[in-house]
């Protein structure tokens, strides 16, 4: 089934992270990022996790709601927001029941190999309607994806979802261990 801009968008039931029950049509009365995304913890989708999450007060005060959507259940979900921090909710669609009203579980292609799996798509939806789908037509930019869904319109943070830094305290460890010295060579064998 594919949507289209001005289509309703489709009423799904299903669990957050917590297992707490989440209803679209509870978010009538707000914009809603509906962002689809292959797995938790993965590159890609951290990358895109953690851009939204660095821009969530820019998309709240533009009176966006953000819900992610992937195949991974509730457990990994929690393991995932508690790692990056993620301030949003990440709903547990185990059963492909959201996936399969909005069209985004998809015959895939890798090295010559087909399979099924998440097609990286999130639709904007306002007053019930799909205001805009971004990842149909042209890519989502994982690092940039909150300046996509405001198009470009206010002040964003970069991505941050790179590794922390070494701290000092790791760093001179390191140093020491590299400037002591070597064992003193041993006598050969006559």
């Amino acid at each position: 089934m594919a949507l289209s801009i001005g289509d309703k968008a489709p009423d799904f039931i299903t669990k957050d992270q917590d297992g707490k029950e989440v209803k679209l049509s509870d978010f009538a009365e707000k914009k809603v990022v509906l962002y689809f995304y292959p797995k938790d913890m993965t590159p890609g989708c951290t990358a895109e996790a953690c851009n939204l999450r660095d821009n969530y007060k820019v998309l709240q005060k533009q009176g966006y709601e953000v819900l992610g959507v992937s195949k991974d259940d509730e457990k990994m979900h929690r393991k995932f927001i508690e790692k990056e921090k993620l301030p949003f909710r990440l709903l547990a669609d185990t059963d492909l029941s959201v996936h399969n009203k909005y069209g985004t579980w998809i015959e895939k292609s890798m090295y010559g190999r087909k399979y099924m799996g998440t097609a990286r798509v999130t639709y904007i939806i306002e007053n019930g309607k799909i205001a805009d789908i971004i990842g149909i037509i042209g890519k989502v930019d994982t690092q940039n994806h909150a300046a996509q869904i405001l198009g470009n319109t206010a002040p964003l943070k970069t991505n941050s979802s790179k590794p922390a830094k070494k701290t000092p305290a790791k760093k001179s460890a390191k140093l020491a261990k590299k400037s002591t010295p070597k064992k003193a060579a041993k006598k050969k064998r006559k």
